[in-house]
């Protein structure tokens, strides 16, 4: 099959570029159980820039550890070119990771993009791919990002290193989106700056979105959206016990940062969300057990105390309530 064939589909529409633009060579690395949302966002919107225009602009390879078939986080198999450390590729290369993400990524996969890093080549990560980057220990004194479910098992990873939650991230030979449809905003990005606003806005109409996000917006919605409340006291008092979840509860402390009373706090959690404040923090911290749990190889002890529990049946007790299944049994069996 020649070039045309292969990288440009026949349509209706059309966007006429303003000269010649030299083709992109895009390496897509699949990780066992990556996100089959996050390739296709990443992958399609070259497809459809191709075809817009007739023309080659982005060319496309997906390579796997073996070479052979990886299957997704839903199970379907999608089928491999080549096996990444037979290659020797051009361009952008993304790592394809997804659930589980902790030891997919090997020291050999590490080493092969941190050479390619500096031989010049361009590397990124969709949706957990950061693993991958971090294991070629690239990121330090780079912007990145990964899907805010996984944010707080790599940082416990990682502790060095700190994920913004933006939904893409370009730092110069660095690339990185939060995986999902955020992937789509990252190409949508690369084909404009590579082939101007007239077709990323095409592209973008091709995928049926409304609205391009850009570097700046973050993944998900406001602490004020997610509560239901624009409580500029009760906003302030939510995010000083996020930021809190492995220290010991101290609700006076809060007042006093605030200059409330520990009456008036608990009179405002009551009334804007229906809960208490030791409520609303225990739902935090089994939380973020929770994800801890599912992303990383944290024995529950460990992972009670990083939850700011003081003992680990408190923690088990409480997890057992919430989620119907002891942390043993989820981290193990998957609940």
């Amino acid at each position: 099959m020649d070039e045309q064939s292969r990288f440009v589909a026949k349509g209706s529409a059309h966007v006429k570029l303003a000269g010649p633009i030299e083709p992109l060579d895009v390496s897509f690395v699949l990780l066992p159980k990556f996100t089959m949302l996050a390739f296709s966002s990443a992958i399609e919107p070259l497809r459809m820039a191709n075809q817009l225009t007739q023309k080659v602009l982005f060319r496309w390879q997906v390579l796997s550890d073996d070479g052979g078939p990886v299957a997704c986080s839903n199970g379907v198999p999608v089928m491999a070119e080549g096996a990444w450390a037979k290659s020797k590729p051009e361009g952008l290369v993304l790592v394809c990771s997804g659930v589980e993400p902790e030891g997919k990524a090997s020291v050999a996969l590490g080493d092969w993009l941190r050479a390619l890093w500096r031989r010049g080549r361009v590397v990124g990560g969709l949706c957990t791919g950061a693993y991958a980057l971090a294991q070629a220990g690239i990121l330090k004194g780079h912007r990145f990002t990964m899907h805010w479910d996984n944010i707080a098992a790599f940082v416990e990873n990682h502790p060095e290193l700190t994920p913004a939650r933006q939904v893409f991230c370009i730092d110069d030979r660095v690339v990185s989106c939060a995986g999902g449809i955020a992937a789509a905003d990252l190409m949508l990005k690369l084909i404009s700056d590579r082939c101007g606003a007239k077709l990323g806005q095409e592209v973008m109409n091709m995928c049926l979105l409304t609205r391009r996000r850009d570097e700046a917006d973050h993944q998900i919605t406001s602490l004020a959206a997610r509560l239901g409340t624009r409580h500029n006291k009760l906003l302030q008092a939510a995010a000083y016990l996020e930021a809190r979840i492995e220290e010991d509860f101290d609700l006076d402390a809060c007042a006093a940062h605030l200059g409330l009373s520990r009456r008036q706090i608990e009179r405002l959690f009551s009334s804007h969300l229906n809960t208490t404040p030791v409520r609303y923090m225990n739902d935090l911290r089994l939380a973020h057990g929770r994800s801890l749990l599912a992303e990383t190889d944290m024995k529950v002890s460990e992972v009670a105390l990083a939850c700011g529990y003081a003992s680990t049946s408190h923690f088990s007790k409480s997890f057992r309530k919430k989620y119907g299944t002891s942390p043993y049994r989820f981290s193990h069996f998957g609940g």
